[in-house]
């Protein structure tokens, strides 16, 4: 049965968001307004396109904001920037009227949005297509086919929506254990594909057995604060022998559509390890904590002087 028409806010019109506005637009009459960085370059292209441009030329015409507006009661917020900078959004998204807030990015701490938000209001989920914008604005995005999988939903309701709306999804019924358990995985993805991307070719074996390790230790980590290891795929990557999952991370890193696609993540993995660690320490497990932190560069490394 076909959903009725939602008023829908994206929040963060960036590769991710612009490509979930860009689908939602195509179908169901839904009412969507993209929410841009106020003077950012991304707000002066959707306003001097009208909307989203692909690269075939199609548009999305959708209404264009700078600042979200607590009083809109939106049926649907989507959260799309990383979780360090989505925090300083937190205030307005909680004084919000929208009936439910998605957010869209991998968190250490889901239950921390959950305590502002509150449970009835929250959802979490993560994409994997893949999207790139080209420097005047156009969206490319691959969403089936090889190297995608389905976005992943807590909330039945958003997985009809995203499908209907060609984005293939599926529900998971523990989505905060599954991002907590996801977290390891991004930071080796993201810092292999950002060492990979300042080399030109991939990483080395030692560089790739330290991501294998540092795997390991995270997943660790995650037990001994009182978690499983979440869902089963992330339980055989734990019990595999290291070398095969750090030929993975060698293989992959040089592959060069991944490490530019990859290539910006490391503030990202910089704030993920900084939750872990902090999470670690307020447990009393100093020693994993450092084991954390080891992960992130030197601040004499040039890939942090690149990218940080």
């Amino acid at each position: 049965m076909s959903q009725p028409p939602l008023n829908i806010a994206i929040l963060g019109v960036g590769r991710i968001g612009s490509t979930i506005a860009f689908q939602l637009s195509q179908i169901g009459n839904h009412k969507i307004t993209g929410i841009a960085r106020p003077k950012s370059k991304r707000l002066e292209q959707l306003r001097q396109d009208d909307g989203i441009l692909n690269t075939k030329n199609q548009k999305a015409q959708i209404t264009t904001l700078d600042h979200l507006n607590p009083q809109i009661p939106y049926d649907l917020i989507i959260v799309t920037p990383l979780a360090h900078q989505a925090q300083p959004l937190l205030p307005v998204l909680q004084q919000s009227s929208a009936k439910c807030i998605l957010f869209m990015f991998n968190t250490f701490t889901p239950e921390n949005l959950i305590n502002t938000i509150g449970h009835e209001r929250t959802a979490f989920g993560m994409s994997f297509f893949q999207a790139n914008l080209k420097p005047d604005g156009r969206l490319e995005s691959k969403i089936t086919g090889p190297g995608t999988q389905r976005t992943v939903l807590s909330d039945p309701r958003w997985v009809e929506l995203f499908t209907s709306s060609g984005l293939p999804a599926e529900f998971e019924p523990n989505m905060p254990l599954w991002l907590r358990c996801h977290t390891p995985m991004t930071i080796a993805l993201e810092k292999t594909m950002a060492k990979g991307h300042q080399r030109g070719s991939g990483v080395s074996w030692g560089e790739a057995m330290d991501m294998a390790n540092g795997i390991r230790d995270c997943f660790a980590l995650i037990r001994k604060l009182g978690y499983e290891v979440y869902p089963n795929g992330k339980r055989r990557v734990d019990a595999c022998p290291k070398w095969i999952v750090a030929f993975g991370f060698w293989f992959l890193s040089r592959l060069r559509n991944l490490r530019e696609l990859f290539v910006t993540g490391t503030p990202e993995c910089d704030a993920i390890m900084d939750a872990m660690a902090e999470v670690a320490e307020h447990a009393g497990l100093q020693k994993e904590a450092e084991r954390v932190r080891a992960l992130k560069p030197m601040r004499g490394d040039p890939l942090r002087v690149k990218h940080g």
